[in-house]
């Protein structure tokens, strides 16, 4: 029976995560396991990996197969550097203290890359936020200075109409009156014509 570590799928469709773990090579790739040493998510960014590092050495010592996926994985978390050590430790290259510097060492290179990658992340989100907010600035003015334009015509229109209606001739009083006694001259004889 050979041991393989593999991804089993888990989550709804088109947002999976993955158990990391130790199975036989012969079971299904949902089904039974013999261990779980860790989870796999790459939904976010970076891709969030717990992973027991012991558990995973220890399966990789005792002579596990990964596949493809997670031997990247494994990699990516020290695992196969830590494997690889143990190795070296059993030759009698160097000794265990040896190893545990060289691992330390290792995981500080890589940790810092890591923190290095999020504080790129972060950064280039920021920037992109900044941008958004620029050009939503810019948007903004666009659309007062058109609606000042568009209060300014109409108000020009308004003050334009109204010396229109100031430059017509208003009727005099003296005018007013001359034809209001004509119309009430005309009044009497309509009525007594319509009672003769």
């Amino acid at each position: 029976m050979s041991t393989k570590l593999r991804l089993q799928r888990q989550g709804r469709k088109k947002r999976a995560y993955y158990y990391i773990v130790a199975a036989d090579s012969r079971a299904p790739r949902d089904g039974r396991f013999i261990e779980r040493i860790g989870d796999y998510n790459p939904n976010s960014n970076p891709a969030t990996i717990n992973l027991d590092l012991q558990k995973a050495v220890k399966w990789l010592d005792n002579g596990a197969i990964p596949t493809d996926t997670v031997r990247a994985i494994l990699s990516y978390k020290g695992a196969m550097m830590l494997h690889h050590l143990h190795g070296g430790v059993n030759k009698g290259a160097f000794s265990l203290e040896e190893a545990d510097a060289k691992f330390a060492k290792w995981q500080a290179d890589k940790d810092a890359k890591i923190q290095s990658k999020k504080d790129t992340l972060a950064t280039a989100k920021a920037k992109s936020a900044s941008e958004r907010l620029e050009a939503e600035a810019k948007v903004k003015e666009a659309r007062a200075a058109a609606i000042a334009a568009k209060l300014a015509a109409a108000e020009a229109e308004a003050n334009a109409s109204t010396e229109e209606i100031s430059e017509t001739p208003v009727a005099t009083d003296e005018t007013a009156a001359v034809e209001n006694t004509d119309a009430a001259a005309d009044a009497p004889e309509t009525t007594e014509n319509t009672e003769a």
